[in-house]
C-alpha cells in the first residue's frame, strides 16, 4: 500500500520467481480451521468471550460450526461499550445464530476498578485481568450445568494484536501496547487458548464472517477496542464522562453514515480529552469538555492515513454534538497518521 507499483512487485515476486499459485481461498481457511478446532478441542467444551467487534464474533460463528452446542458464549458487559451494542450483540446471537449466550452485567465490577486509574497501560492490563477472572467464575458457573466445565477459552485474537503486543514467531519485537486478548490465561484456570484467527488480518476476518454468513451490518462494522470507551477517554474515567462519549460518538458516526462515508473509512470515532475549555452558550459562559473526532483508512491496521473530510462535513458534526451533547462545547479533528500515533488514543 506504501509502495508504487507494491501489489505488483509482490505477485511478480510469488508468482513468477517463487512459481506459486494464487489457489488459496477464504472458503479453504473456512474447511481447515473447522477441523483444526475439531483436532484441537476433541469432545471438549470451549467457551468463547464476545467483545461485540466483528473479531470475536467471526470466531464465536466459526467456532460453532465446528462443535456446535458445545460452544457457550460470555458476553460481558464492562460498562465501556458504544451506544446501543449490548442489545446489539445479544439480537445477533440469541435470535439470529441461536448460539448459548451468557450475559454478564458487570459496570460496576469494571468502572469501579478502573476508579482513580489514568496510565493507558494500567487500563488495559486492569480490564485484560477483570475480563479473565469474570470468563473464570462464569466458567465455574456452567461447569454446574451436569455437562462438565469447558476446557478451553477462545479469543478473536488478530495478527496486527499479536504483533503489538509479542512477536509472533518469537523473534525480536517491541511491545507497543498490551492487548487484553493477547498473552495466555493464569495457569489456576486449567483451560487452553482456541484462538482461530491469531494469523488473519481484519480484512481477511471480514472475508471470513462473510464466507461465513454473517450479516453485512455486522461484518463491516468499523473496528472496536476490547478495552472499549476506557481508552477513548484519556485520563480518569467517571460515568458521566462515559455517557458523554457515547453520545458523541453516536452523533459522529450517525453524521458518517448520513454522508455516505461509512464504508470508505476503516475507523471512526469519537475520544473525549481530559481536557476542558472556555466556551460560550447564548449569553453564558461554559468550562466544558472537549471531543476529539478520529478517523483513518487503512487497509490491515498496521498502518493508516487519517481521513480527509471536507470542511462542511466537520463543521455539521462539530456542531451537532455541541448541540445535542450537554457537557462538551469544543470540538476537534485529529490528523495524524500511523505511525506516529496510535490509531487509538491510548
Amino acid at each position: 500500500m506504501h509502495t508504487p507499483d507494491g501489489a505488483k512487485l509482490l505477485s511478480n515476486f510469488v508468482h513468477k520467481v517463487a512459481g506459486l499459485k494464487s489457489d488459496w481461498t477464504m472458503a479453504a481457511f473456512r474447511g481447515e480451521a473447522i477441523a483444526a478446532i475439531r483436532r484441537q478441542v476433541g469432545d471438549g467444551r470451549v467457551l468463547c468471550g464476545l467483545s461485540g467487534g466483528v473479531d470475536s464474533a467471526v470466531a464465536a460463528v466459526l467456532i460453532h460450526e465446528a462443535i456446535g452446542e458445545r460452544l457457550i458464549c460470555v458476553f460481558v458487559d464492562h460498562g465501556l461499550l458504544r451506544q446501543g451494542e449490548a442489545e446489539e450483540v445479544v439480537r445477533l446471537f440469541r435470535d439470529h445464530y441461536n448460539i448459548p449466550l451468557h450475559h454478564v452485567e458487570a459496570a460496576d465490577l469494571f468502572i469501579g476498578a478502573l476508579e482513580g486509574v489514568d496510565d493507558p497501560e494500567v487500563k488495559r492490563k486492569t480490564i485484560g485481568r477483570l475480563f479473565i477472572e469474570t470468563f473464570e467464575a462464569e466458567a465455574k458457573k456452567i461447569a454446574q450445568d451436569g455437562r462438565g466445565a469447558p476446557q478451553f477459552l477462545a479469543q478473536g485474537t488478530l495478527y496486527p494484536d499479536v504483533i503489538e503486543s509479542v512477536s509472533f514467531t518469537g523473534g525480536p519485537s517491541v511491545t507497543i501496547k498490551s492487548h487484553h486478548n493477547v498473552g495466555g490465561l493464569p495457569e489456576r484456570m486449567n483451560m487452553r487458548l482456541v484462538e482461530p484467527l491469531r494469523e488473519l488480518f481484519k480484512d481477511e476476518v471480514r472475508a471470513l464472517g462473510r464466507e461465513l454468513g454473517l450479516p453485512e451490518a455486522f461484518v463491516g462494522r468499523h473496528p472496536f477496542p476490547g478495552p472499549g470507551l476506557a481508552i477513548r477517554c484519556p485520563g480518569l474515567i467517571t460515568r458521566e464522562k462515559l455517557a458523554i462519549l457515547r453520545k458523541a460518538d453516536a452523533v459522529y458516526l450517525d453524521e458518517i453514515r448520513k454522508a455516505g462515508l461509512y464504508d470508505d473509512i476503516w475507523q471512526a470515532f469519537a475520544a473525549l480529552l481530559p481536557v476542558r475549555s472556555v466556551g460560550v452558550m447564548g449569553d453564558g459562559r461554559t468550562y466544558d469538555y472537549v471531543v476529539a473526532l478520529r478517523a483513518v483508512t487503512s487497509s490491515d491496521g498496521m498502518t493508516a492515513d487519517f481521513y480527509p473530510f471536507d470542511m462542511s462535513f466537520l463543521g455539521r458534526a462539530a456542531t451537532r454534538i455541541i448541540n445535542e451533547v450537554k457537557g462538551v462545547n469544543r470540538v476537534v479533528y485529529d490528523v495524524t497518521s500511523k505511525p506516529p500515533g496510535t490509531i487509538e488514543w491510548e
